[in-house]
């Protein structure tokens, strides 16, 4: 039966990449739509730098298969492995790749006068390229005379003045400092939109990640750990990995009690005795259930709140002040929870309160 959705531009299926016996990377597949941006998101030598350097042609796989807007890029079964250069995309570094002897325009003209474009032509793409990111100003201006934030959006305009098909991004805002990181992400996300071509990104920044993808791939040891949307990853984490990576939360253990279902919820009894009501989002709830609860969905009051499904009597054991969010660990039984809430916090260490969580954001995980 023919399917109406959109080639994908970008296809990687079953890539393997080796050094020797030690297996780098792999087997992974994963495809991104045309205009989309999807992020391999992991902690460092989880494999995704080396993945999107088989995409570039910059790393030789082992097996599997690269697509581009539907040419085969690199095939282990047919032999194929096309070199950077005829793969009609670009990549921004870590690091800019700036030249630091050239001039803003000189730097971007570079890739277009390595292609032989006219001078009509390379004068027109890189000017278009710096008014996009909005360094028009700064054209006749030596690169090492810039900010960190400024070269970066000359790399960018580098990156953008050919009109590749795909962009590729490695850790690209990792150097910068907090303050001008978040704006870059908004700015990298509006271009991208803008411009409405295909990115592959990677980074270890969650909220990075978040912000800018249509859709994550979470990387451990070289294999995909869950893909999907952002708000999928984060509200639903398929494992305790996910679920401690993609955010902070409470894993919390216990055994199945089916007696104690309802509404549609599963309920596990945990060592301490407490039940806890979750969902199970279509996942079997064998072995030794594990429920994830991020530390922002749990709410900590003077009074119980109605309701009788999760709310316990608990003590608070200490309090932390980060500013735009409060952190404060709570007993709870035998062991810890922690609970994070915006500002100060209503109750102080050392005082009783009442902890709660609602079920829809208790989730269960698989393969525990």
């Amino acid at each position: 039966m023919p399917s109406n959705a959109p080639a994908a531009h970008i296809e990687v299926e079953n890539l393997e990449i080796h050094y020797g016996p030690v297996a780098a990377v792999g087997p992974v597949s994963f495809s991104v739509q045309p205009g989309q941006q999807l992020t391999l998101l992991g902690p460092s030598g989880c494999g995704k730098t080396t993945t999107l350097r088989a995409v570039a042609g910059l790393e030789r796989p082992s097996s599997g298969v690269i697509r581009i807007g539907g040419q085969t890029m690199y095939s282990s079964a047919e032999g194929i492995n096309l070199p950077a250069e005829r793969r009609g995309l670009s990549m921004v570094f870590q690091s800019y790749a700036i030249w630091p002897h050239m001039t803003v325009f000189e730097n971007v003209a570079y890739g277009l006068k390595v292609r032989r474009k006219s001078r009509a032509e390379v004068e027109e793409k890189v000017r278009k390229a710096l008014d996009l990111v909005q360094m028009g100003q700064y054209a006749d201006r030596h690169a090492s005379q810039l900010s960190g934030g400024q070269q970066q959006r000359v790399a960018l305009a580098r990156a953008c003045a050919f009109s590749p098909s795909v962009l590729l991004f490695d850790e690209p805002l990792s150097n910068l400092d907090a303050k001008l990181r978040g704006d870059m992400r908004i700015e990298l996300r509006e271009l991208q939109h803008r411009l409405g071509v295909t990115s592959l990104y990677v980074t270890h920044d969650l909220e990075e990640a978040l912000a800018m993808s249509d859709r994550i791939v979470v990387m451990r040891g070289g294999r995909i750990e869950q893909s999907g949307p952002p708000d999928e990853i984060y509200n639903y984490p398929r494992t305790e990995f996910v679920a401690d990576f993609v955010g902070s939360s409470n894993l919390i253990r216990g055994r199945l009690r089916p007696d104690l279902t309802r509404d549609g919820l599963i309920a596990l009894e945990t060592e301490g005795g407490h039940v806890v009501h979750g969902v199970a989002h279509g996942r079997p709830a064998d072995g030794e259930p594990v429920l994830s609860v991020r530390t922002v969905h749990l709410r900590l009051a003077a009074e119980a709140p109605p309701g009788a499904a999760n709310v316990w009597p608990v003590t608070v054991r200490r309090s932390v002040f980060l500013g735009d969010l409060t952190e404060l660990h709570v007993g709870w039984g035998p062991r810890e929870l922690v609970v994070r809430c915006s500002g100060r916090a209503d109750v102080g260490e050392g005082q009783p309160a009442f902890l709660s969580a609602d079920p829809q954001h208790c989730v269960l995980l698989e393969g525990a």
